[in-house]
């Protein structure tokens, strides 16, 4: 299945969902930051978390989500669009733990609670929207969740989930984002709480080949959902050699002459696809007398 994102109405108007499978797209950036499988569940966790954010988005509009919760993966940093592009890397790819008390991939443990999960949208005003939020627990959907409840006031419940192989490749990614609208029932409410304790892990459904608008009609039941758009969603990475020369030409005369005389080139790489770039000794000095 290619990967893609629903986003719907249900019950009247009353609630908006989201809904993806991502498993490609987390696939490809496993591979790219070389991640371990509790490395990875949390990149693809987040991830998943932020396209559907990004989702929510218009036109250019855009996004970065940072998570910091003082654990041994480091921070993880996600950027996402609304046309359904991410990109994210962790600072710390190699860690792996045991399986926790529940079977599953340990998290909470890689992720760390004590920290702040952050997000920064450019929606094309003269500053950008910043929201911050404690990590309750580090499973990242319960900080997603909260973070939409305590920054946004918006009544959400979220749920990511990611399955990897034995040989670390990602065997399901998906996910999903439910929000109560003004006026919603409590019957509504009290209907979505209770198919949410009864359904399986996301990931799961993912496994077991159900697609985004499947998942919706198992959290709301699929006389209530209605479908009002479709996405492709991908890993998709903004790196270029020209935008690597821009930020060696705003480094200043200084370093760059350091660079020249001191290591006759420059290489760097990208932290989100790694992918390298190198600069010549009279591609330095081309780019020296642009400052």
């Amino acid at each position: 299945m290619k990967d893609y994102l629903i986003k719907a109405l249900a019950f009247d108007g009353q609630v908006r969902a989201y809904s993806c499978v991502a498993t490609e797209m987390v696939n490809v950036a496993v591979q790219k930051q070389d991640t371990w499988p509790t490395a990875s569940a949390a990149l693809g966790r987040s991830m998943m978390a932020s396209t559907m954010m990004g989702a929510m988005l218009k036109g250019e509009a855009k996004l970065t989500v940072k998570i910091e919760g003082g654990g041994p993966i480091g921070a993880i940093i996600v950027d996402s669009n609304a046309k359904g592009q991410s990109r994210g890397y962790v600072t710390n790819p190699h860690v792996h733990f045991d399986l926790n008390e529940q079977g599953k991939l340990d998290v909470a443990r890689a992720v760390g609670n004590n920290g702040y999960l952050s997000v920064v949208k450019d929606i094309g005003m003269r500053e950008p929207f910043t929201g911050s939020v404690p990590i309750v627990s580090g499973e990242l959907g319960e900080d997603f969740t909260y973070y939409f409840v305590s920054s946004e006031q918006t009544p959400s419940s979220v749920g990511v989930g990611v399955l990897v192989n034995p040989d670390h490749s990602v065997l399901a990614a998906g996910g999903f984002v439910i929000q109560l609208l003004p006026g919603a029932s409590d019957a509504v409410i009290t209907e979505i709480e209770n198919r949410l304790k009864s359904i399986p892990p996301i990931s799961k459904l993912v496994e077991l080949g159900m697609p985004p608008e499947e998942i919706l009609y198992s959290l709301m039941g699929e006389e209530n959902v209605k479908i009002l758009e479709k996405m492709p969603i991908e890993f998709a990475c903004t790196c270029s050699k020209e935008r690597i020369a821009n930020a060696i030409i705003s480094l200043g005369k200084k370093e760059i002459r350091e660079m020249i005389d001191e290591d006759g080139g420059a290489e760097t790489s990208c932290h989100f696809c790694n992918d390298k770039f190198h600069f010549s000794k009279e591609e330095l000095e081309e780019l020296y007398s642009q400052v």
